[in-house]
């Protein structure tokens, strides 16, 4: 047993239930859980380790990534597509992810990771659903597992080519026989449904456009029999999702995750851009979550969702930075800042959402959505699941009325310590996990051999 004491905090923001803020707060954690939560002067004054603060930095939960593709960091910025929608981007991408192997799986799992805990976030899901070549989702386990993210791994499919009416080409899909035989055994062999797991397996079909309704059904009854095994996948995203969902099922998007038996508190859907009035409703009255992505959606041009509405009909919404090519970045924070921001513009009103509001949907919003009750916010018997931003900043003068605030109007890109699971994984702004120049060098090398240059 070894304790840990974060002293001289200059705000402790605990998103607990009373949404305390305190001045001169400080942490104790015992081994990965923690123990006290108050002012230095309520907390002991030793412990094995001690990391004095100095009433210098904000201390936050850890924040929360629910939608993303880690592999695609090996392709930004694809010249083809650049400047086109969300069908077009795809189809311009799909050659280049063909080549993808076990290697570019492993090296952009870590990048991903370790891109994710610098900008703040302590979980995150990654939705991956491509398997050419030698790929495996144990590849990408391996890669995040020894960065130190906690982390839900969705085990994505896509079974419908084009020569079936599916966006995809066959060379990219799979049989559902072999897609729910690979499901099964990576929950068997991996998820972890126990309190403080950082490990757990989701089912997550690539979208309605990809997979048959077959596979939707099997597969949200394979993860209801199983302990914690949730469902996700892409909803509503843009216009042509939409028409498309007409076209092919005679439905809304809501209306066909519905008929699937895609609603429910044990499934969360990325993006819902386009989700109608209706289905909000019933998303609110299932608990069904959703996964905002800002930055993708406006580089997509795919519109704005609508995330006010959702949440006044207690919709559970989270972030995501969705995948890092139609991103092209990988920072919670600036995700969040877009949410915020975006947010005003919709609603074409400032007070819509305020920087709390957008934190509480980093951080809680997260942990609800992905079913984790001990994550989110901090407090005795929660995860040491932290991260630590330094106010002694250019950025931040002038912020002294509100400092909590600044982490969102103001442009925080990267968190200065970082704990998850109570271990140190960014010291003074530095990932401690693994040589981070080596990995950015060889995943480059990568990057070339897979698009070709």
């Amino acid at each position: 047993m070894s304790t840990l004491l974060v002293k001289n905090i200059h705000t402790l923001v605990t998103m607990d239930d009373e949404r305390r803020e305190i001045r001169h707060g400080a942490l104790l954690i015992r081994d990965n859980v923690i123990e006290q939560v108050g002012t230095t002067e309520e907390l002991p004054d030793t412990a094995d380790e001690v990391l004095d603060l100095q009433d210098r930095h904000i201390v936050l939960p850890g924040l929360v990534n629910t939608h993303h593709h880690f592999f695609q960091n090996l392709t930004r910025v694809t010249p083809a597509g650049q400047n086109g929608d969300l069908f077009q981007w795809l189809t311009a991408h799909y050659p280049l992810w063909s080549n993808l192997t076990a290697e570019g799986m492993y090296c952009s799992s870590q990048l991903a990771a370790a891109e994710l805990i610098l900008s703040g976030c302590t979980t995150a899901s990654d939705h991956h659903y491509i398997f050419p070549n030698d790929c495996t989702l144990d590849e990408q386990i391996r890669g995040v597992s020894e960065v130190g993210l906690r982390f839900h791994a969705s085990r994505g499919s896509m079974s419908v080519g084009e020569s079936n009416g599916g966006l995809p080409p066959d060379s990219l899909v799979e049989k559902e026989a072999d897609i729910l035989k690979d499901s099964q055994r990576l929950i068997e062999q991996y998820h972890d449904s126990d309190r403080f797991s950082m490990l757990r397996i989701v089912l997550a079909p690539c979208s309605p456009f990809s997979v048959s309704t077959d596979l939707m059904r099997e597969s949200a009854a394979m993860a209801r029999s199983y302990k914690g095994v949730r469902l996700h996948t892409h909803l509503a995203e843009n216009k042509g999702d939409v028409e498309y969902s007409l076209s092919k099922f005679n439905l809304t998007p809501g209306d066909y995750a519905e008929s699937v038996g895609w609603l429910g508190d044990d499934v969360w859907h990325a993006h819902c851009v386009k989700l109608s009035d209706s289905a909000i409703d019933k998303f609110g009255q299932t608990g069904t979550g959703v996964a905002h992505c800002p930055c993708s959606n406006m580089r997509l041009a795919s519109g704005i969702a609508p995330i006010r509405k959702m949440l006044n009909k207690n919709v559970p919404v989270s972030l995501g930075v969705d995948g890092a090519a139609s991103n092209d970045a990988t920072n919670l924070f600036h995700e969040a800042r877009q949410a915020f921001l975006l947010a005003r513009v919709r609603g074409e009103n400032a007070s819509v959402m305020t920087a709390r509001d957008v934190l509480e949907i980093a951080t809680r919003g997260g942990a609800k959505v992905l079913g984790r009750d001990d994550i989110g916010y901090l407090a005795p018997g929660m995860a040491a699941d932290f991260v630590e931003v330094d106010l002694d900043k250019p950025g931040y003068v002038g912020t002294q009325s509100d400092p909590v605030s600044a982490l969102i109007y103001c442009q925080t890109d990267f968190v200065d310590y970082s704990f998850i699971n109570g271990k140190k994984v960014v010291d003074r702004g530095r990932i401690t996990t693994i040589k981070l120049q080596e990995l950015v060098n060889k995943s480059n090398d990568i990057s070339i051999k897979l698009i070709d240059l």
